[in-house]
């Protein structure tokens, strides 16, 4: 049985905690790595440049909206793609373990179930609701 008292306050806690997670990925790729080098890091995987600067973009929109409560069921679903696309190109052929070399695909996968997890669960407490005439939280 799910407590009705409580399942609010834990979809707030892993919304929090996903949407961080992302802002520190995003942070990894502009601040460590660098637009440029990520874009080049994405060029040797074959992929086009600019999926790198989209893939940041949505990281930092992604998880800003995740923070505040915007949409946060939808946005989860949306940033799925994302970890799938890591899964696919670097993870997967790691392995499952992400202690082994390039990371394995365990924790991205493992980050999808949260996602899917908030996107079942709601909102949470807290989430800021866009309407026409402005925001309200509830």
């Amino acid at each position: 049985m799910i407590d009705s008292r409580t399942a609010p306050y834990a979809a707030l806690l892993l919304r929090i905690v996903l949407g961080f997670l992302f802002l520190a990925h995003a942070a990894l790729k502009i601040v460590v790595f660098t637009p440029s080098g990520t874009a080049q890091f994405f060029v040797s995987l074959g992929l086009p440049a600019w999926l790198a600067y989209a893939t940041m973009t949505w990281e930092v929109i992604g998880a800003v909206a995740l923070i505040l409560g915007i949409w946060p069921r939808l946005v989860a679903i949306l940033l799925i793609p994302v970890l799938l696309g890591a899964i696919v190109t670097v993870h997967g052929p790691a392995g499952f373990f992400f202690t082994n070399p390039h990371g394995g695909w365990e924790y991205p996968a493992f980050w999808i179930v949260g996602l899917v997890i908030l996107a079942l669960t709601g909102d949470g407490r807290l989430a800021l609701k866009p309407t026409p005439l402005g925001a309200r939280f509830h």
